[in-house]
């Protein structure tokens, strides 16, 4: 005697599962931190040349906030976790 399914479940290959990739991970202005130690952030954590890593920090600066990386949910929780330990604002957020 074999036990056998009396249905099996279909599964609908037309379906297309979208990866979870569109994340962001934002750092805000605070009136703490020198725009020197922002870069110097950018340049470490995430090995920014240092062109790039001034010009987010100036968006900081500028207009309150920058989108420093994006990717995973994961990924985005540890860089802002990160970005944390060094002392900045930050937050992640589904990118639009």
């Amino acid at each position: 005697m074999s036990v056998a399914p009396s249905e099996l479940e279909k599964v609908d290959v037309d379906e297309v599962v979208a990866p979870d990739v569109p994340w962001v991970t934002i750092v805000w202005n605070d009136p703490v931190n020198l725009m020197s130690y922002v870069t110097y952030v950018f340049e470490s954590y995430f090995g920014y040349p240092r062109s790039k890593a001034e010009k987010l920090m100036i968006d900081v600066h500028r207009k309150g906030r920058a989108v420093v990386s994006n990717g995973s949910r994961e990924e985005m929780e540890r860089d802002t976790e990160a970005m944390h330990e060094f002392g900045l604002w930050a937050t992640f957020q589904k990118d639009d």
